[in-house]
């Protein structure tokens, strides 16, 4: 993964972190802990639709996939949690 590979997928990491943290209200981390997620979402999304053969070419579809990388990664983390 290149410099600016890594670096655009912190950030949509980090927006979808925030994003999550709307879509799941009542069980968020705090503003660090959803920033966090997003990011540990993001890397999963990418990985698990990479394997797929599924890759985003455009900044939305980084993160479209960010945004769900994170939803499964919070919704793990709750079941965990429970």
């Amino acid at each position: 993964m290149s410099a600016e590979g890594l670096i655009t997928l912190l950030l949509t990491g980090a927006l979808a972190g925030w994003v999550c943290g709307l879509i799941v209200k009542g069980s968020g981390f705090g503003a660090i802990g959803n920033i966090i997620v997003g990011i540990v979402g993001a890397f999963l999304g990418n990985f698990g639709l990479g394997l797929l053969g599924i890759g985003a070419t455009s900044l939305l579809g980084h993160v479209i996939i960010a945004i769900l990388g994170g939803l499964a990664f919070v919704w793990l983390l709750a079941k965990i949690k429970r």
